[in-house]
């Protein structure tokens, strides 16, 4: 994957704005998404989905989803079978 930061609001911490980062395929032929970190969590935004219209994920939603390799596959197999 191709990630570029696009847009860059940090002041020494995360602040609520946060950091946006684009997601690109390799060949750098498509945009897969967006991904905001800021100080409550993170954003998906799939394709070219709006901030507003994101996925949330709070720090402590993602703590669970990755606190092992067993958690994180069974989140990637719910998520890929929904």
């Amino acid at each position: 994957m191709k990630v570029f930061v696009k847009e860059f609001k940090v002041d020494m911490e995360v602040k609520s704005a946060g950091i946006e980062f684009e997601v690109r395929t390799p060949d750098d032929s498509s945009q897969l998404g967006d991904c905001y970190v800021t100080m409550t969590g993170l954003v998906w935004c799939d394709g070219k989905t709006s901030k507003a219209n994101g996925v949330k994920v709070s720090w402590s939603e993602l703590q669970t989803l990755l606190s092992s390799e067993k958690s994180l596959k069974a989140a990637i197999y719910a998520a890929k079978h929904a």
